[in-house]
């Protein structure tokens, strides 16, 4: 049975002048707009213990519209600036529930430009996209086609660093099943190879950060020496917000189709619980971790894994993978980085990263059969004793 999902489209287009200007000022009215209301929020609740709602802000919204500095709010389109309003409200919401932090302003320089238009407030007709206070659709690059019959809910228009323009269709999708399949694949995620597979397959890294590194070193020392303020560095600006733009954009198109590809081959996908914002903090590794980008390879997992209607096991995040002889359960007591073939003492030699991976596959499916974490005891590997215990799921404070 397919699965009913609301999904998003994201294209690029090519705004006019005239539909530039327009969503310009609306990003701008936006970001003023949730600023605005956050202030008031927070000066309200600091300073006489009170809590503003969403519908007091959007009163509010209307009063500041007939006051003489924001009156430009009546320029764009309303429907924008009262979903800014709903967004600061699911942020403090986030917030109140703990999920996240207090709500921030939005930056005119470091925030992303953006404005949600929801469905009274754009035209789809016939595969062309108008949006409010606009004479002309979007001329927008329909790099791949929308779901037969699908119309948007929700348009989302964009700006990034870079400068260019991109709008998100919300639309109603449906998501068929990939055929089963008895196939089970463990993930060890490294440097030098990207991921290695409990096949023995290692997908390389392609180091996507290392290849315009040069580049990106010249257009940073470019706009160092830039006036702050001067357009000249505000074009600088945008030579190294398109590095960063060659960088991102490969990388995550390289892990569409990783991630993919395992969802689509194994029934089961078995990764590791890695801390890679404690992974970070090693100086010498920080640049190559952040490259591989392993929590975005996890994230997409997550999600595709639902979708095809696939099973996701994570094991935990102080199981010795690499140490774990996986012919006779024994456990290596040291094993340094650089070290990548061992020898155990019952014969066997390991590759790290295979057996690693054969070792997650193998307590995934453990921990999946018998529904608790699966973890080895750390003895050392002279008793010569299988090392195997299970032990009960984690739970995070």
């Amino acid at each position: 049975m397919a699965l009913q999902v609301k999904r998003a489209f994201k294209y690029r287009f090519y705004p006019t002048d005239m539909q530039a200007a327009e969503l310009s000022c609306t990003f701008g009215c936006v970001r003023l707009v949730y600023n605005k209301a956050l202030q008031e929020r927070t000066r309200a609740w600091y300073g006489e213990q009170r809590r503003i709602s969403c519908a007091q802000s959007s009163a509010a919204l209307t009063e500041w519209k007939k006051t003489g500095e924001p009156a430009f709010l009546t320029e764009v389109s309303s429907v924008p600036l009262q979903q800014a309003l709903r967004h600061l409200q699911a942020a403090f919401g986030n917030f109140f529930a703990r999920r996240a932090k207090y709500p921030r302003y939005k930056s005119r320089k470091k925030s992303r430009a953006s404005a949600e238009y929801t469905r009274s407030a754009f035209t789809w007709r016939e595969g062309e996209l108008t949006l409010a206070r606009m004479a002309e659709p979007l001329d927008i690059r329909w790099s791949r086609p929308l779901p037969a019959g699908a119309e948007p809910s929700t348009v989302t228009v964009s700006r990034d660093s870079a400068g260019r323009w991109f709008v998100s269709l919300l639309c109603q999708d449906a998501i068929a099943p990939a055929p089963a399949t008895d196939a089970a694949v463990g993930i060890d995620a490294g440097l030098t190879s990207l991921v290695t597979l409990s096949t023995g397959e290692k997908i390389a890294n392609p180091r996507h950060e290392r290849r315009d590194r040069a580049r990106m070193t010249r257009a940073q020392r470019e706009l160092s020496r830039k006036v702050k303020g001067s357009a000249n560095r505000d074009k600088a600006r945008r030579k190294v917000a398109r590095v960063h733009a060659r960088i991102a954009d490969p990388r995550r198109d390289f892990l569409h189709k990783l991630s993919t590809r395992l969802v689509r081959e194994n029934q089961t996908v078995v990764i590791e619980d890695l801390t890679v914002r404690n992974l970070l903090r090693n100086g010498k590794l920080a640049r190559a971790i952040s490259d591989a980008s392993w929590t975005e390879l996890r994230s997409m997992l997550e999600y595709k894994c639902a979708w095809y209607g696939r099973e996701l096991v994570t094991v935990d995040r102080w199981f010795p993978s690499s140490k774990l002889c996986g012919n006779c359960g024994t456990v290596r007591e040291r094993l340094p980085l650089h070290v990548r073939e061992w020898m155990c003492d019952c014969g066997a030699v390991h590759d790290g990263d295979v057996n690693a991976a054969r070792n997650i596959k193998a307590a995934g499916l453990a921990a999946s059969a018998c529904g608790a974490g699966v973890r080895p005891q750390r003895e050392s590997s002279r008793t010569g004793q299988s090392a195997m215990k299970q032990e009960p799921p984690r739970r995070e404070p």
